[in-house]
């Protein structure tokens, strides 16, 4: 069966994650690290990418992000992968891909749930200790990382620095809900957008598509026409 095509628009926030091969790592130590945070710096400037948040996950990449158009998405994967993947096998002496097939990602609103999956992604990093490999420093105002670019939504929860750092720490604080988790993971998988329900509709319409799960097995007309009368 073919693959739907991705549902993504320019200029709207993405939680994209690309996952090791198997599961497998795909860092081994801090050098890798810092060369794949060196490798997404200069694809985010290639393709001109505003990251919101990051998490270098054992494995697993998360981004937090808005491209300006929804193909920059995979060309920014591609390079990242072109310069991180052939260094890493020729640190560590391996061969063949690093990285699971393709790529999961899902559009998000630009106000709560983006600042939803930003605490996702934030809380991951810190449940993994690879809160260093994450954008969480950065919201909480315990450094400024040139990597990111603060959405709207984060600059609406004050009118400091002070203010929006405070307000964003006790966002953190307040974990993630298991249903909230529940939701992120199921747009992952199957790649519809997370948004507020009252969003849907005019999303349908900006896509032109619609953005209803379709029922699993092949259609029902060719399922009656393939049973014997």
């Amino acid at each position: 069966m073919a693959r739907q095509p991705r549902i993504s628009l320019g200029g709207t926030p993405h939680h994209v994650q690309v996952r090791g091969h198997n599961g497998q790592p795909i860092c081994a130590d801090a050098t890798d690290r810092q060369h794949l945070l060196g490798c997404l710096r200069d694809a985010l400037r290639e393709h001109g990418i505003a990251l919101h948040a990051y998490a270098v996950l054992p494995s697993a990449l998360h981004l937090v992000l808005t491209p300006v158009e929804p193909e920059h998405i995979g060309r920014m994967l591609q390079s990242i992968g072109r310069r991180y993947v052939a260094t890493f096998n020729a640190r560590h002496g391996r061969t063949g891909a690093l990285w699971e097939g393709r790529y999961r990602a899902h559009l998000l609103d630009d106000g709560p749930h983006l600042l939803a999956c930003m605490r996702l992604v934030e809380s991951a990093a810190r449940e993994a200790g690879a809160s260093d490999e994450s954008s969480l420093a950065h919201h909480l105002g315990q450094r400024r990382d040139a990597l990111v670019t603060d959405p709207a939504a984060y600059w609406a929860l004050g009118n400091t620095p002070f203010e929006r750092e405070a307000a964003y720490r006790h966002w953190i604080e307040q974990g993630v809900a298991p249903a909230e988790r529940a939701a992120i993971d199921a747009a992952l998988r199957s790649g519809r957008p997370w948004v507020p329900a009252g969003a849907a509709a005019a999303l349908e319409r900006q896509l032109g598509r619609s953005l209803a799960a379709r029922p699993r097995g092949r259609p029902r007309n060719l399922v009656e026409k393939s049973v014997p009368k």
